[in-house]
């Protein structure tokens, strides 16, 4: 049985980190390296499916799988999410990109909630706190996946079809996240309802960063030198974490 890393405020860091530079990191691939939103998917979605099943099948926890199934899926989703506005409804099917964007949320949200009504058919009690069989374990990762593609959808709807744009996205993002940190202490509604919640915001919030970092709309960097920056941050939170005690972060119990 597996369970996830300890829930802190660094793993909170981390995932939203790793949804940041899994944002970037996908325009990099599709966009800089000229792969496309399809090319850039298949390659993304191969080394996916080999970590996962890594992961899966691993006799041991192993903590370093876990982080870099959350940063693949985080890198898979933005160009699945990317494939589904820009590609499919906007290129192939002749919307405008804020249609695109619009329609690949919807799609996306009615995926969620899919997944997670099959998530909860196979498990009758709290995986967060209880731990991981093999079968949950799959529905924990494609429930990330799932995730992160909406995220990226859900993120770019907030930038380009309100006024908010990526900064204000982001910090509207950020207060809906603190109303669920509220929840956790002020109240008795499941964990683990508000651990997904939590991750389904963390991943718009990685979104819309990403953008912010990498648009002209933004700060401009590019996908590679913001692709750095994060790759860079990222290690810094681990280090910083490691200096007090390093198995709250990356130890999974």
């Amino acid at each position: 049985m597996k369970h996830i890393p300890n829930i802190n405020l660094f793993y909170w860091a981390l995932i939203i980190s790793a949804n940041t530079m899994g944002e970037t990191a996908g325009d990099l691939i599709s966009q800089t390296f000229n792969l496309g939103y399809g090319g850039g998917t298949i390659v993304l979605a191969l080394l996916f499916l080999i970590a996962l099943l890594l992961s899966i099948y691993s006799k041991k926890q192993k903590p370093i799988l876990y982080w870099t199934v959350i940063t693949l899926a985080s890198t898979l989703g933005t160009t699945i999410s990317d494939f589904i506005s820009r590609s499919f409804f906007h290129l192939q099917l002749g919307f405008t990109e804020n249609q695109g964007y619009t329609f690949g949320t919807i799609i996306l949200i009615s995926a969620i909630i899919i997944t997670f009504s099959i998530w909860k058919y196979h498990s009758k009690t709290n995986t967060i706190e209880n731990g991981l069989n093999k079968r949950t374990e799959f529905l924990y990762w494609i429930a990330i996946l799932t995730s992160s593609t909406l995220g990226t959808a859900f993120g770019d709807l907030l930038a380009h079809n309100t006024p908010l744009g990526f900064d204000g996205g982001t910090l509207l993002l950020l207060l809906f996240l603190t109303i669920v940190v509220g929840l956790v202490y002020f109240t008795k509604i499941s964990r683990e309802l508000l651990y997904w919640l939590a991750i389904i915001i963390t991943h718009p919030i990685g979104a819309t960063m990403g953008d912010y970092l990498t648009k002209p709309e933004g700060m401009n960097f590019g996908n590679i030198k913001a692709s750095l920056v994060l790759i860079v941050i990222f290690i810094i939170v681990i280090f910083i974490r490691k200096i007090g005690s390093i198995r709250d972060v990356l130890k999974i119990y």
